[in-house]
């Protein structure tokens, strides 16, 4: 079946709502924070682990899954549900940001009929099109397939970033009439760089093609923060009510409040995971680093009220003690821990638009996160 969208709750005094996501591998509340597991896995984890950190909806990579194992054999495994054995709703993004990324000269290597770009693992020619892209998440078969879109850099000035979108426009036409998987459903990407005018015309136009949801693409690629807030809301006041908004690639705590507020859904980022392989763990109280020596002798948990396994376990002495050994087990209990962090973030939100109160969690939140509490760093 496609993806449903179920609005249940809007806040009052801003955009934030609350809803459901029913899927092929069950209903989940929104806004949800969902893990990236590129290459078919979330960095350490397995599936019990993610199911007792509260994840529901996971990410993973057409790109880096095209080159391998490949399309083919994940789908003679049975699709990549079973390929990786997991059995909650799996998200796959276009491999466009990864293409684009690969693509050293773009007035050259992005052309109408698709990208031209070097593998990244044996530098041999690749050229990806709008219908490959679909195609091949077709045979992977996840709950959720993304348009091929191009991330428009930033800075990009106004003449590019129009190209770029209405070529964009062009390509989620194309994917679309080559979509043919009907228990997938299909998200469109609304692209148009910084400038309001290209946001409201992308926007539109990808509505008009009556995606089963809508994504914002293009933040989190080097704007400002104000920049960034300005994309969504640019964005956000052209896409209908009544299917899920998903705001790509951006998984910091306070972007994801800010996102919420404006009338987002779903997010996600590596960030968790990564920043967890350099020793670096969320709190309340602000981001800290693991692997400074003042936790050397620290036996208390990464942050007091936490529910994961972690901070049930084990000590911030030990986990450092891990970090700084290069030991594999440390990484992996720091991404428990990053993770759990923003799909309780995610909770939280989804009862302050239930109780009206959202600006309140806001200012309260951003006091300790941003303030000078002495637990950084």
């Amino acid at each position: 079946m496609k993806i449903k969208y179920e609005l249940l709750n809007n806040d009052t005094k801003t955009k934030a709502r609350y809803g459901l996501i029913h899927t092929n591998h069950g209903t989940y509340e929104t806004p949800i924070f969902m893990p990236v597991g590129t290459q078919a896995t979330v960095k350490t984890l397995c599936k019990e682990e993610l199911k007792e950190i509260g994840s529901g909806i996971i990410l993973s990579n057409t790109y880096h899954l095209w080159l391998r194992p490949g399309e083919d054999i994940i789908s003679r495994a049975g699709g990549l549900h079973k390929f990786m054995n997991y059995d909650g709703p799996i998200l796959t993004d276009s491999g466009g940001f990864q293409v684009f990324s690969l693509a050293k000269n773009k007035k050259k290597d992005i052309t109408e009929e698709g990208v031209h770009f070097k593998s990244h693992i044996d530098g041999s020619n690749l050229f990806l099109t709008p219908e490959l892209s679909i195609q091949i998440q077709n045979k992977l078969d996840s709950d959720i397939a993304m348009s091929f879109d191009e991330c428009i850099p930033y800075p990009a000035d106004y003449d590019y970033a129009k190209e770029s979108t209405e070529r964009t426009l062009r390509w989620a036409k194309r994917g679309k009439d080559a979509f043919d998987n009907e228990n997938q459903s299909l998200f469109g990407i609304v692209q148009g760089g910084e400038y309001e005018d290209l946001r409201k015309y992308s926007a539109i136009e990808t509505v008009k093609m009556n995606f089963d949801g809508y994504s914002i693409g293009g933040t989190s690629v080097g704007e400002d923060k104000e920049t960034m807030y300005k994309m969504i809301d640019y964005a956000v006041e052209y896409l209908p009510t009544d299917k899920p908004r998903y705001l790509m690639g951006v998984g910091d705590p306070i972007d994801i409040i800010e996102g919420v507020i404006r009338g987002i859904d779903m997010f996600d980022c590596v960030l968790p995971t990564r920043i967890a392989r350099h020793g670096n763990a969320f709190t309340r109280n602000g981001k800290i680093n693991i692997k400074n020596n003042k936790y050397k002798d620290d036996f208390t948990k990464i942050e007091p009220d936490c529910d994961c396994y972690t901070c049930k376990n084990y000590t911030k002495a030990y986990i450092r003690h891990l970090i700084v050994s290069n030991e594999s087990l440390g990484q992996r209990l720091l991404s428990i821990h990053n993770i759990r962090f923003l799909t309780k973030l995610t909770e939280d939100l989804r009862e302050c638009v239930k109780n009206n109160n959202i600006l309140e969690y806001k200012e309260e939140f951003i006091r300790k996160y941003s303030g000078d509490n002495g637990n950084k760093n």
